[in-house]
């Protein structure tokens, strides 16, 4: 299968062409990677177009489309999701949704348990735990990283994501080099649904906040 792998949920901008087979792990072909909080809609498209180059591929040639849901701010995290959904529309190729941090653990590959924490602003990191397998345990969660260590229902041996090492001397972790999810990992946590064509759940971000827009509740006076 080759797979378009995006994610816009952390300060990086990702695409990545990936090749997917039965019995193999999944093979990166090209990818395109920049971390930059403020560039996620003027990125993402040019990214995806440069992969596809290199790769070789078209975007016809495409089996599915995998994205991060995030958790995730919600400009960033809009833009690849509907991207993901734009993208699976035009071609009529499945669209499957995966948490971002479950791929942030696989890349960290740590064989131990581990804590995830991305940068949420506001001075709050998204967060969530998983078992030395990579399987989650607890989360997504999204809190102060001072409350994250009494909120912990198992004690994680090391820590990765922007958030863990932005705030690693809160969160008391050694930290494991995985600070952004990458294109293989983010294939590899759909890679039974993909190679099963299993229908993809829902396209729905995990924000894990309310937004700040609230409707106006009445009308604002005009003075002359």
């Amino acid at each position: 299968m080759l797979v378009l792998a995006l994610d816009t949920a952390t300060p990086a901008v990702t695409a990545g062409v990936v090749e997917l087979t039965a019995g193999s792990p999944p093979r990166l072909l090209a990818q395109r990677v920049t971390v930059n909080a403020k560039a996620h809609g003027e990125l993402l498209t040019p990214h995806v177009q440069e992969a596809m180059a290199e790769a070789g591929r078209a975007l016809s040639e495409l089996d599915a489309v995998v994205c991060g849901a995030g958790p995730g701010p919600f400009t960033g995290l809009r833009v690849g999701l509907v991207t993901a959904a734009a993208l699976g529309q035009a071609l009529n190729r499945p669209v499957y949704p995966v948490a971002t941090p479950d791929a942030i653990a696989l890349d960290a590959c740590t064989g131990a348990p581990l804590l995830v924490a991305t940068d949420a602003r506001r001075k709050e990191v998204y967060w969530a735990t998983y078992d030395a397998a990579g399987r989650r345990t607890d989360g997504p969660h999204v809190d102060r990283p001072a409350e994250v260590p009494a909120k912990l229902r198992q004690t994680p041996q090391r820590a990765a994501g922007e958030g863990a090492r932005i705030y690693a001397d809160v969160l008391g972790l050694p930290l494991v080099d995985a600070l952004h999810p990458s294109p293989v990992s983010l294939v590899a946590v759909a890679a039974e649904e993909l190679l099963a064509g299993a229908r993809p759940a829902a396209l729905t971000p995990l924000y894990l906040r309310r937004p700040d827009a609230v409707e106006p509740t009445g009308r604002k006076r005009v003075t002359r």
